[in-house]
Parts: structure tokens; sequence; C-alpha cells
């Protein structure tokens, strides 16, 4: 018991001289607080103090300047006009620092002052219009065939062997395949909700009105030139469109600002447009499929529909301005607009040549793969082939001297296969 009694009390002494420790520690940093405390009082004192010397010294040039100022009034007081001038110097002051921002977001811009248009190769006589009871002059017949295009027409001749060996075959597969239609365009939307929210942006909105004020004198120009812009060739109309379109480009909105000009000759500007660009669509294709050349290094399956491919684009653009040619050729006509590229001796006649051209590739590319390959499927082949080369033959009117040549190959291998 006694052992016990003693080890509780040394215990007790030890935490009594840790806490007397501890509470020894604790004031002496107390009073290294206390010491720190007194010392930041002291400088936000003398802070204070400097602070109110400050205030006293800038409430002093205050009132020197009051002072000043109300001197100058006494001295303008009986001046009444310079007194209102420096009203609206101070008002002006205000107001331009509410207005900087819109200031800065748009500037009137200098006029316009435009390149002249392409000169064209050769300019349609303007006739006069004459006075009621007069007979107008018929238009001119359309311009004779070209030499180069009355040979290859000449060249073109029927291939009864081409309708035969197609209706051979289609009648030996049991049931012709059902061909499928080329993937339709996806027509552009217009969202109407953008233009919309543009045109409620003040800024578009000034800008407009600042190109309808400073550009008239070359919107008006551009105007003449649509106005009396008479071509015969095609070529010049695509020139003058595209002229036409890099100085419109100069506006900040076409439609926009063109609306607000009466005598701007919207409906030929838009129909000579519409020529050329399509003209100009009509004209690339035909040379891309001109210039083809099959690839030996691509594969035959490949190959073959990348030519479909190109035969299907010219066949819907064929078909395209046959479709509008009537109406449309009639609108040229009125507008001065070169219009005899829309006959079937014009760009119709060059895309069916360009055709002979594919129709030539096809057929030597499948004869090709049956001589490499065989173990080609040698029937499915040859109907493929007849029948691209019954369809161009259907569309030409015939065949030149190359598609029959690759024709008569191409019945060699279906006669063996019979």
């Amino acid at each position: 018991m006694m052992r016990e009694g003693d080890a509780c009390v040394a215990l007790l002494r030890s935490k009594l001289h840790g806490l007397l420790e501890r509470n020894r520690t604790l004031e002496e940093e107390n009073k290294q607080l206390r010491h720190q405390v007194s010392r930041l009082k002291g400088q936000v004192a003398s802070f204070e103090g400097q602070d109110t010397d400050k205030r006293i010294l800038w409430k002093k040039l205050e009132n020197s300047a009051a002072s000043i100022n109300n001197s100058k009034a006494k001295k303008f007081v009986h001046s009444n006009d310079d007194a209102k001038e420096a009203a609206d110097v101070n008002n002006s002051l205000c107001y331009g620092r509410q207005q900087f921002s819109r200031t800065t977001l748009v500037r009137s811009r200098a006029p316009r002052i435009p390149n002249p248009p392409p000169s064209p190769t050769c300019i349609q006589p303007v006739t006069n219009v004459r006075k009621e009871g007069s007979m107008v002059p018929p238009p001119p017949p359309p311009p004779p065939l070209p030499s180069k295009l009355q040979r290859s027409t000449k060249a073109v001749q029927r291939v009864p062997e081409v309708v035969e060996l197609y209706r051979t075959l289609v009648r030996r597969e049991g049931k012709n395949d059902a061909k499928s239609g080329s993937a339709g365009i996806p027509v552009a939307t217009n969202n109407r909700e953008m233009i919309g929210e543009i045109e409620n942006r003040s800024a578009y909105v000034l800008a407009i009105k600042s190109d309808v004020e400073n550009q008239g004198e070359f919107v008006n120009f551009l105007a003449n030139e649509v106005q009396n812009a008479a071509y015969k060739e095609i070529a010049d109309v695509e020139e003058f469109v595209k002229w036409l379109d890099g100085e419109l480009s100069y506006l900040v909105d076409e439609r926009a600002v063109l609306k607000h000009f009466p005598n701007w000759p919207e409906k030929k500007a838009d129909a000579m447009r519409e020529a050329a660009f399509t003209y100009r669509d009509l004209k690339n294709l035909e040379s891309e499929a001109s210039s083809f050349h099959d690839d030996r290094r691509v594969a035959t399956p490949m190959a073959l529909k990348q030519m479909q491919t190109l035969q299907d684009k010219i066949e819907q653009g064929i078909h395209n301005t046959e479709r509008v040619r009537d109406s449309a050729s009639g609108r040229y006509r009125d507008l001065k607009i070169p219009w005899e590229w829309m006959l079937d001796s014009g760009i119709i006649n060059q895309l069916k040549m360009a055709s002979l051209k594919l129709a030539k590739e096809y057929m030597n590319r499948i004869v090709n793969a049956l001589k490499s390959d065989p173990f080609a499927n040698d029937e499915a082949l040859l109907l493929q082939g007849v029948r691209f080369a019954f369809r161009i033959h259907q569309l030409a009117g015939g065949f030149d001297e190359g598609c029959r040549k690759a024709f008569q190959e191409l019945k060699t291998y279906a006669s063996k296969s019979e």
C-alpha cells in the first residue's frame, strides 16, 4: 500500500511541475503579444496623424482651386456667350464619354472607287426601242454549229449491236437489278434566325446606314454597268459576274444596302449570276470528264464506281439544263444575256462527248480486269459493262470510233462466256 501511494504522489508531482512550466510559458507569450499590440497601436496612431495631415492639405488645395474658379467666373460673368460655350464644352465631354464605344465601333468609310469592268471579247449591239406601231426585227437565228462539234457529231454513229447485247445479257440474267438512285444533294438551309439576330445589332445597322449614305455613287455606277451589259458569249458574262461580285463585296451587306437603291437592276443581276454559275458548273463537269484518266493502281470496283458517279453528275446536269431551258432562255433573251449555250449544240453536246470518254475507259477497265483475273465473275462484270455502255449509247446517240473498238472487245468476251 505504501509503495502504491508513493507512486501516485510522484505522478501527481510530475503533472503539477508540467502545468506550472506550461503556465510560465503562456505568461511569457502573453507579455510578448501585449508588447506587439502596443507597438502596432502606436503605428496606427502615427498613420492616422499622417492621414489627417493629408486631408487638411487636400482640403486646402480644394479651397484654393474653388477660389480660383470663382475668381475666373467673376471675370466672365458679363460675357453670356463665353459662359454658354464653356457649358457646351462640359456637356460635350460628358456625352463623349458615353458615346465613345459607339463611335469607335462604326466609322464612315471613304467612297469606293470601282475597278473597270472586264473587256468583253464580243459586245452584242444594243438595239434602240422603236416607237409604237413599228415592227421590231426578229431575233437572229442560233449561231451555226462549230466545225469541231460538227466533226464530233458525224463521228458518233449508232451501234445496234449494243442494244442487242444488252437485251441478251439482261434476258440471261433473268431480271434487271433495280438501279440505285444517286444520293440527293442536301439543300442548304437558310437560317433566318441568324440573320434576324445580326440585324438587331446596332453596329451592323449603323454600318449599313453609313454605306447607304457614302457609297451611293459607287452603287449607281455598278447599276449602270449591269443595266447596259450586253454580251454574246457566256464566258464574258462569267467574267463580268466575277468582277461584279468582287466590287459588291466591299459593301457591309450587299442585299441590305442595295435594297435602299430603287434603280438597282436586281432581276438582271440575279439572272446573270444564275447563267454564269450554271455554265461554270457544267463546264467544270465537262472538263473533269474529258480529262478523266483511269488509274490502274485503283481497284476495279472503286474505279468503276468513280466513273459511274461522274456519269450520274453529267446526266443530272443535262437533265436540269433541258428542264429549265425553255423558261430560262426567254428570260435571258429579254435581259440581253447569252442563251445559245443551253441548246443541244452547246454545252449539252460537249457533255455527251465527254460521256463517250467515260464509256471507253469503263469498258477498257472491265476487259483488262477479265484478262488479268481468271477467277473474276465474268457474267457480272460483262453485264455491268454492257449496261454502262448501253446507258451512254442512248444518251449520246451512238458511239465514236474509240467506244466502238472497246465495245467489240467486250462483245468478244461475251461471246466466249456463252
